[in-house]
């Protein structure tokens, strides 16, 4: 696979539905201007996120089947990339990770398969506005953009 970046789903959430950080993924999908890999996790954890919100009201059923649409779109565009990718192999790094820093950084268990994740797929970039994410990719060497 050519370059790419993987995407933290809670910037794949803002990309798709409206809310506070949804200028900041465009501006920064747009500037980076790579495809975003997809995963199965990843798709997964979006379907979840868009149904939590609306059932905490922040969304409607016809506002996650616009993002179901926007989202095929891309795919079939090449702006997303879906790709397999080897779970037990992910697990077992993102272990690592949790070995050598969550102690440090604070970060949550699916926190760290994301980034262990974009390790196993060879990112380019990893794109969060998780801050502690963020620093526990850039220190193990991916290029971060994190803004809010």
């Amino acid at each position: 696979m050519k370059q790419a970046a993987y995407a933290d789903t809670s910037l794949l959430v803002s990309l798709y539905l409206t809310d506070a950080n949804s200028l900041a993924a465009m501006e920064t999908i747009q500037t980076l201007g790579l495809p975003v890999i997809l995963t199965s996790w990843q798709r997964f954890e979006l379907e979840n996120a868009c149904q939590l919100r609306v059932f905490r009201r922040e969304s409607t059923l016809e506002d996650v089947d616009r993002a179901q649409c926007l989202l095929a779109d891309d795919l079939a565009q090449g702006a997303v990339q879906e790709v397999v990718f080897d779970v037990p192999a992910t697990i077992n790094r993102a272990r690592e990770l949790t070995a050598t820093h969550t102690a440090r950084h604070g970060t949550r268990a699916f926190d760290v398969f994301h980034v262990a994740a974009a390790l196993q797929l060879h990112a380019g970039y990893f794109l969060s506005f998780d801050a502690r994410q963020s620093a526990l990719a850039t220190s193990v060497g991916l290029k971060t953009i994190a803004r809010p």
